[in-house]
């Protein structure tokens, strides 16, 4: 979708369609003003007799307002002014562009960004308008492509403002960019979207920009480091595990790279560990972590932030045949320390320890690994926000504020030592679960063990990466945050 400019008087756009707010007993303000006004107060009139609904996130269609250019208008509900936000305004313009993606026009001309909202400035607001109505007008058609009679997505958006939002303008299409890779590859069916797929993408990535350059390990590769722990969730499928490492310099060789390593199993069966067959289908979204970290590697290259970025996926499938890991397996990881199996269908930790200690060579200034870690987290902050563990105050922080400040929110979980002692196990250094207390934690406890000699956070990303039921599919989260987390540091 073409993002643009267009700061005619509103009444004055020629659109197929112009997008207004208007606040729950408020007086009318902005671009809905100067369209009462010329249309002789039509849209005053028909708050007032309840056929326009100001609740937050209510739409309502007109058509041919006299002394209007565009040929409709959509009003859309703010809610309360007192009580709108950031969460609020973002909720808005995906009501809105979802509504246009279902309608038959291709092109709008958006005026919510002039609502004031908190403290945010103008160019926050049209950014993420920008980032949430390209959001709303994704549809996923690789393997259902639309039928020709059914509405079709926008194609161009205008939003009201002048040159001097050109830079909002160009990093909502950069963000918005990052979240599409996401969340098409999260969508993908794993027949397609296999460790060596997601090999490719990187390598199209490197290939289409210069300060770009891939890495992709094989299992010969891996085998000669010690990654014994990521091969052996590989081993039972017939698709080899990868490592992929993309590198992108964006401040000169002598400044320490951020890091983001990503969880990307294309498939998970639960191996010997079998899961059960209900939502089974859903597992191809257990490389969304993958996914993510290689989407807010792609809008950090097209915004030419000055930083230098490792990005590294962590990519197999966990099937279950006659070569398949075990329960009761002991695995020595690339650490050196040794791993008990107690449940393979916990392998996700097991690809991300190795990934972990791969990436100590880069000597980052933090690294942040990205998984759909738990189901324990999804119980416990459910669909709404990710999960955030780290033993580091400070890096925490700048997470949860960059996540506050995209609307792509993360809560904090302890990764206390008390945790830890859940890992014991007689017959190696730990074991791979914990048991039922506290999984998300002991989880992400596991992980902090290989990564001592680092500045890391984990996100887990098991409620946050995916839509489940009717409205299923990949959300892209958390590009958002990672991005805007990126953003804040260079």
């Amino acid at each position: 979708m073409k993002l643009t400019l267009n700061n005619k008087t509103p009444h004055a756009v020629e659109s197929a369609c112009i997008v207004v707010g208007v606040f729950e007993d408020e007086p009318l303000g902005g671009a809905a003003a100067d369209l009462d006004e010329a249309s002789s107060g039509a849209i005053s009139a028909m708050i007032e007799s309840g056929d326009i609904d100001a609740f937050r996130g209510r739409t309502t269609l007109l058509h041919g307002l006299p002394g209007v250019k565009a040929d409709r208008i959509l009003v859309t509900g703010l809610g309360e002014p007192d009580r709108f936000d950031r969460v609020r305004f973002d909720m808005a313009c995906m009501s809105a562009g979802v509504f246009l993606r279902e309608h038959s026009v291709t092109e709008a001309h958006i005026c919510l960004h002039e609502s004031e909202c908190e403290d945010l400035d103008l160019a926050w607001r049209l950014r993420h308008a920008g980032i949430a109505f390209d959001r709303a007008n994704y549809v996923y058609t690789t393997t259902k492509p639309r039928k020709d009679d059914s509405p079709h997505p926008l194609k161009s958006v205008s939003f009201q403002g002048d040159a001097d939002m050109e830079d909002a303008i160009r990093q909502a299409e950069s963000i918005a960019a990052g979240y599409r890779r996401a969340r098409e590859l999260g969508n993908l069916p794993p027949n397609i979207c296999n460790p060596a797929y997601l090999a490719q993408q990187a390598k199209s990535i490197a290939e289409a920009h210069e300060r770009v350059d891939v890495e992709i390990l094989k299992k010969k590769d891996m085998a000669a480091l010690g990654m014994d722990a990521l091969l052996a969730v590989g081993q039972g499928s017939g698709n080899g595990p990868r490592l992929i490492v993309l590198k992108y310099n964006g401040a000169g060789d002598e400044e320490q790279p951020v890091a983001l390593v990503g969880k990307g199993i294309t498939f998970d069966s639960g191996g010997i560990s079998l899961k059960p067959g209900a939502n089974m289908d859903q597992m191809k979204f257990d490389m969304c972590g993958a996914a993510t970290v290689l989407g807010a590697f792609e809008a950090c290259v097209l915004l030419n932030l000055p930083i230098n970025l490792v990005t590294i996926v962590a990519a197999a499938e966990n099937m279950p045949d006659g070569r398949a890991y075990r329960p009761g397996d002991v695995l020595t990881s690339m650490s050196g320390k040794t791993i008990e199996i107690l449940n393979t269908d916990a392998e996700g930790r097991l690809v991300l320890c190795d990934a972990l200690t791969y990436c100590e060579r880069f000597n980052p200034r933090a690294t942040i690994d990205v998984a759909t870690l738990t189901g324990a987290c999804v119980v416990a902050l459910g669909h709404h926000a990710s999960g955030l563990m780290s033993p580091h105050d400070d890096l925490a922080e700048e997470l949860i504020c960059a996540g506050r400040v995209s609307v792509d929110r993360a809560w904090r979980l302890p990764v206390w030592e008390d945790y830890q002692q859940q890992l014991k196990t007689p017959f190696a250094d730990m074991k791979n679960v914990g048991g039922m207390p506290a999984g998300a934690i002991t989880a992400g406890c596991f992980l902090s063990r290989f990564a001592k000699k680092q500045r890391w956070a984990h996100i887990d990303i098991a409620g946050s990466a995916w839509k489940w039921g009717e409205a299923e599919g990949a959300t892209g989260r958390p590009v958002g945050l990672l991005t805007q987390y990126l953003i804040n540091q260079s």
